[in-house]
């Protein structure tokens, strides 16, 4: 459910179809994200899951695994 809701998010922001991303897809090589598309991807997810996500933690986000791990942990569905 949070891979399914990040990867829309992510599709509104970049204009990218859902379907070219898997949960390894990487934000810069493979969906050519840039520093603005980051920092729009990560002010929608938090909004949309009301968590706030340190700057020092957006440079270790390269995947969408990576997004959905942090959001899952702050949310106390998986443990740290």
């Amino acid at each position: 459910m949070v891979f399914e809701r990040i990867r829309t998010i992510i599709s509104t922001q970049l204009n990218i179809p859902e379907a070219h991303m898997e949960i390894d897809t990487s934000f810069v090589s493979e969906l050519n994200a840039d520093s603005l598309d980051i920092f729009q991807i990560v002010m929608a997810l938090e909004e949309e899951f009301e968590i706030e996500i340190p700057e020092e933690y957006i440079s270790k986000i390269d995947t969408i695994r990576d997004a959905v791990t942090y959001i899952k942990i702050h949310l106390g569905i998986i443990e740290e």
